[in-house]
């Protein structure tokens, strides 16, 4: 008998009428709304404008959850299109599988258009964004808690998972947690990226660069942990693999910014309102100027007039006086 255990939900739907309400599709949506409201926080701190991050996770979040799709479906194809499958399950996004480096590297290009329709330097918006990417990856785990996957190895410790249900290949039992590992390690890394931020000033994309290495530290023991299936290459499963790749390209990027471009940003966001102002101040400056040049020349030309006269005068005086 089982002292402890992590309970599995009965179920991850209930039914609103008509309307399913899934767990899986709640954690998503509150970590979204939790990345845009921290990101938002630290963008304004930073000097931007209330609402630009918003403004471009209307771009990056749809971006992110069909690159999150794409990658899923792509690295376990055989669950939608080998014998006996439905490819059509391919689109159905509540029933799980999101990988988060299709996510973010699809996301990434939504940001990266959002960003330069706002005229806004894309590294600076993802520095502003990163632990908050990692807050919202520690809530959006629990969805697979709601659907009873992704956990580890069978295990009897007082935090095991207990899974219940037998459906697609599912062995009732208890496992270690790893929804709960990964999403212990994700507050981890962004309470990191907020503490690096302040204390050494990141910028240039440095604090996104550390939050991908470090989740990429974690996701690689916590991958190691998995027993669902996955292709292996040369014995570690794919997302071992892909961490490490991308661990190695984020540290690179950290190492080479910091060189090139030291610091932070001065100005993460153009302010339009003043620009406008300061070149309607040139303008009239400049017209003032041009005034002031026409005032001196119509002065010159009355003076030369005025002497015109004089002379004339002077002459007609002269003639007068031979006359008389």
């Amino acid at each position: 008998m089982e002292l402890a255990y992590i309970p599995s939900p009965s179920r991850g739907v209930i039914h609103l009428g008509p309307i399913p309400l899934r767990g899986y599709a709640f954690c998503i949506i509150i970590g979204v709304f939790v990345a845009v409201w921290l990101g938002n926080k630290r963008w304004v701190a930073r000097g931007g404008k209330v609402g630009t991050v918003a403004d471009i996770a209307v771009w990056a979040v749809p971006f992110g959850l069909v690159g999150g799709r794409l990658y899923h479906v792509i690295t376990d194809y055989e669950l939608y299109f080998s014998e006996g499958r439905d490819w059509v399950d391919a689109f159905k996004v509540w029933q799980g599988g999101l990988g988060i480096w299709g996510a973010i590297a699809l996301g990434a290009v939504g940001a990266w258009i959002g960003c330069r329709r706002r005229g806004i330097p894309l590294p600076a918006w993802a520095d502003a964004l990163a632990p908050g990417i990692a807050f919202a990856q520690a809530i959006g785990r629990w969805g697979n808690w709601f659907n009873q996957e992704l956990y580890g190895r069978e295990t009897h410790l007082p935090w095991a998972l207990h899974i219940t249900s037998s459906t697609d290949g599912r062995v009732p039992g208890y496992y270690h947690p790893t929804f709960l590992y990964e999403s212990l390690w994700c507050v981890g890394v962004g309470f990191l990226v907020i503490w690096a931020d302040r204390r050494f000033k990141l910028g240039h994309g440095r604090a996104f660069a550390l939050y991908v290495a470090a989740y990429c530290v974690g996701r690689g023991w916590i991958e190691y942990m998995r027993v669902d299936d996955a292709h292996h290459i040369l014995g570690l499963r794919l997302n071992d693999w892909t961490a490490m790749i991308v661990f190695l390209l984020a540290v690179t990027y950290f190492v080479i910014s910091a060189k090139k471009r030291p610091g932070r940003e001065e100005i993460v966001e153009p302010d339009t309102d003043a620009d406008a102002d300061a070149s309607g101040g040139e303008t009239d400056g400049d017209d003032s100027a041009a005034a002031s040049e026409e005032e001196p020349k119509e002065d010159a030309d009355a003076k030369d007039a005025d002497a015109e006269n004089e002379v004339d005068v002077k002459e007609d005086e002269a003639e007068s006086a031979k006359k008389g």
